[in-house]
């Protein structure tokens, strides 16, 4: 019988001086198809199809934010198992790979922040911290063999290896869900115009937060947070906040740090649904500051 997940990844192509496997190719087609159907925006522009467009993005980008990212990669908080299913598979409908990839990779670059090992590491330059890493297999897992080795705690599910195999096919029943509901309209802009936005800026995160910002916090690496990434991925873009507290189901830590994620997690809180909610005590936060204090000192000394 053939491996055929093992034949995808192993299979090269030389293409633009590297090689390039099958999973590569695929996602670079998958990238330019839904960048062509966004620019036909403009010309198949409906009210309804617009309004279709808002709701995926919230709904799939959610998914990521709230399931893929502060649920199953951090675990911030736990959810009833229906509800921790439903919330991932939105998730994969934002064309961002399965759970499985997505948290191995997340929890790999906390391992290895700015680092050369950091699978989106901005060190190797903005493009590839945005989205020339997503497009090369070999530097995000190193090897077949190597990779989701940091998940064992959702491969062991049944749910996620399923939606690890399937996730291409739940876009493509969208996208066909999507046309036969309003034609091209809904199409293009229910999943080119929604899904290149999310993935802009989800990426952002990856790339702009790593860049460009504040950094409130001495974490030792080159996260910041970043205003606008807050307000276009649901809260993520409050990035140096995340890294200084990596467990915490909350990112925007002021009253003006929108962080639509957390309204979220706090409403399934107070309804009794989302539990053992993991925030950082004020004694945590005094102490972090005051490590950035000394250290501030410790640089005008030297």
């Amino acid at each position: 019988m053939i491996d055929w997940d093992r034949w995808l990844v192993k299979w090269h192509v030389e293409f633009l001086g590297r090689q390039w496997n099958f999973v590569d190719l695929a996602t670079l087609a998958g990238l330019v198809y839904l960048h062509y159907l966004a620019v036909l925006a403009p010309f198949y522009f409906t009210w309804p199809a617009f309004w279709s467009a808002v709701a995926l993005y919230y709904i799939s980008g959610v998914g990521v934010t709230l399931s893929f990212h502060r649920n199953l990669s951090h675990k911030s908080f736990k959810l009833p198992k229906w509800l921790e299913y439903l919330f991932a598979y939105c998730g994969v409908l934002s064309f961002q790979r399965s759970p499985l990839e997505w948290v191995s990779i997340h929890r790999a670059h906390h391992q290895y922040t700015d680092t050369w090992n950091d699978p989106h590491s901005p060190i190797r330059g903005l493009w590839f911290s945005h989205v020339g890493w997503a497009l090369d297999y070999r530097t995000r897992f190193g090897s077949y063999e190597a990779r989701l080795k940091n998940v064992a705690d959702l491969k062991s599910q049944a749910y996620y290896r399923f939606l690890h195999y399937t996730y291409p096919l739940h876009s493509v029943a969208l996208g066909v869900l999507l046309y036969a509901k309003g034609g091209m309209p809904f199409l293009v802009w229910g999943m080119g115009v929604r899904t290149v936005l999310l993935l802009h800026a989800v990426f952002g995160i990856n790339s702009i937060c790593h860049t460009w910002g504040q950094q409130v916090w001495d974490t030792g690496d080159l996260s910041k947070n970043n205003w606008f990434i807050g307000l276009m991925a649901h809260g993520e873009g409050w990035h140096n906040n995340h890294h200084a507290f990596e467990y915490s189901a909350q990112h925007g830590f002021e009253w003006w740090q929108i962080d639509i994620t957390w309204y979220l997690i706090r409403f399934l809180q107070a309804v009794g649904l989302a539990t053992d909610v993991k925030l950082p005590t004020e004694t945590q936060k005094k102490r972090r500051a005051l490590c950035n204090k000394i250290n501030e000192e410790s640089l005008k000394q030297n």
